[in-house]
């Protein structure tokens, strides 16, 4: 090895070791069940890739159980979202399946596409959740007090109802709001700097943590993989990251086979010695990417995409590599 290939190995171990220390979840007062999840999947960093599946909140099981039938074993991690663009709230629904969930093994993982705050239910998917805000509405939503900023406190509330109950039923969650924030595409992306993104993410993290105690979530700060297509762009990570202080866990989204061995280094000297996994995928990495990529913490499959965007023998070459751990071989909490 040359010394030029030498230094940068080097440079690299410093920048994606894991901490000397135990990890400590961001909050401090995190439940006993919150750390011991970021526990075990400390321990499993760089030893395995945990599988997981996401599923439409109107049909909680149907992708986790298409992927057991294709893979042959189910998916560790199960997911569902918050979005509500319809008369009925999924909100106690999601409840009920996530502590079933829980009890049945499953590690579970929660996010929310939001409609604005400025909008009734139901939200639009174009006119609301992928709708706009102004310069002057942005600041007037990251301003305390504010009116907007008063209506995003009670949208943000109702979600948070429902955590409490998970609180209470002693479920961690590890949860990823506002996802994909370096794409163009949603109403709270593409806001650099720190009165940008990092401000929302922030205020939800103080609004979650400090005044409703939700001390069983794991904050994951969940991104896209960077790209440059013309009015589908996402950005660089680091312009709206929120800060280690509030981050737990540096995820990604992965689509069209988008594996980039820069988007992955970046996202780990970013996350200096945090835990980095995979929000979302369409195509699975191939056994070969996850050879190249060895310290994604999960995957987890975007619903129907693993039906539609995925062969049966891709979905069974992943859940069949050495490294892949399923429902049945995952043990949260045990000695």
């Amino acid at each position: 090895m040359t010394m030029r290939a030498l230094i940068a190995a080097a440079l690299f171990a410093l920048t994606t070791s894991a901490p000397a220390q135990a990890p400590r979840p961001v909050n401090p007062a995190a439940s006993p069940e919150a750390r011991q999840l970021l526990a075990y999947l400390y321990a499993q960093r760089g030893k395995a890739v945990i599988a997981g599946q996401h599923n439409y909140n109107h049909e909680m099981g149907r992708f986790t159980d298409r992927a057991r039938e294709l893979g042959g074993q189910t998916p560790a991690v199960w997911g569902t979202d918050f979005i509500w663009n319809g008369a009925n709230d999924p909100g106690q629904r999601i409840v009920d399946e996530a502590i079933r969930r829980h009890r049945a093994g499953h590690i579970v993982t929660l996010m929310w596409h939001a409609g604005r705050p400025q909008d009734e239910p139901p939200f639009g998917w174009s006119t609301s959740i992928q709708g706009e805000l102004t310069d002057a509405e942005w600041r007037e939503l990251v301003t305390p007090g504010t009116p907007l900023n008063l209506r995003w406190q009670r949208q943000a509330d109702v979600v948070a109802g429902y955590l409490t109950q998970l609180r209470e039923a002693k479920v961690p969650v590890l949860w990823r709001p506002y996802h994909e924030m370096n794409g163009v595409w949603f109403w709270w992306g593409d806001k650099k700097g720190p009165k940008g993104y990092a401000a929302l993410y922030r205020m939800m993290f103080d609004r979650f943590v400090r005044h409703h105690r939700l001390d069983n979530l794991l904050w994951v700060w969940n991104a896209n993989a960077p790209r440059d297509i013309p009015k589908d762009q996402a950005y660089a990570y680091a312009d709206f990251y929120p800060g280690a202080g509030y981050v737990d866990v540096l995820a990604t989204d992965v689509y069209n086979f988008d594996y980039e061995q820069k988007d992955y280094d970046e996202l780990l000297r970013l996350a200096k010695g945090k835990l980095v996994a995979l929000g979302e995928v369409g195509e699975l990495p191939k056994p070969e990417i996850l050879d190249a990529q060895p310290l994604w913490s999960w995957f987890m499959v975007w619903s129907s995409w693993i039906e539609t965007h995925n062969t049966p023998q891709r979905v069974r070459d992943v859940y069949a590599y050495p490294k892949t751990l399923t429902l049945d071989e995952v043990r949260v909490g045990a000695p």
